[in-house]
């Protein structure tokens, strides 16, 4: 995976917008209004996805390729190197992971999120995060 497929990838996604609220060079993906994901023009060889707590430290533990958010909160965010063998899928599941929880935890109000939700069980998405558990 690279940019290009990252890019891809989140606006795949239901109901996802791709804006540049820091500056021009960050690309942020959001739902609902909520950041789900972001990456850097400058420094594309990484991108930072919203994670549960709990399976951040499990997934930093186990693999290098995965770290704290940078200038991130680093409870809530991993930075995740397309480099390193974790391989495309689990990338993509990186992101679902990231999709599903800001669904599930920061859509608001509860009309949107449930819509939202209708979208995804119609296109069959399924957030596989418990394959590195």
């Amino acid at each position: 995976m690279d940019i290009v497929e990252f890019r891809e990838f989140c606006l795949s996604l239901p109901d996802v917008e791709e804006t540049l609220p820091f500056d021009d060079t960050t690309l942020v993906y959001k739902v609902g209004g909520r950041m789900f994901a972001m990456i850097s023009l400058e420094r594309a060889d990484y991108f930072a996805v919203k994670c549960d707590p709990e399976r951040a430290i499990i997934l930093r533990d186990r693999y290098p390729q995965i770290t704290a958010g940078w200038h991130l909160n680093k409870r809530h965010w991993n930075d995740v190197r397309f480099e390193g063998g974790l391989g495309d899928e689990a990338l993509r599941g990186e992101i679902r992971h990231s999709y599903m929880l800001v669904v599930r935890l920061n859509v608001t109000p509860k009309a949107l999120r449930e819509q939202i939700l209708s979208h995804i069980t119609a296109e069959g998405i399924v957030d596989n995060a418990e394959r590195f558990e």
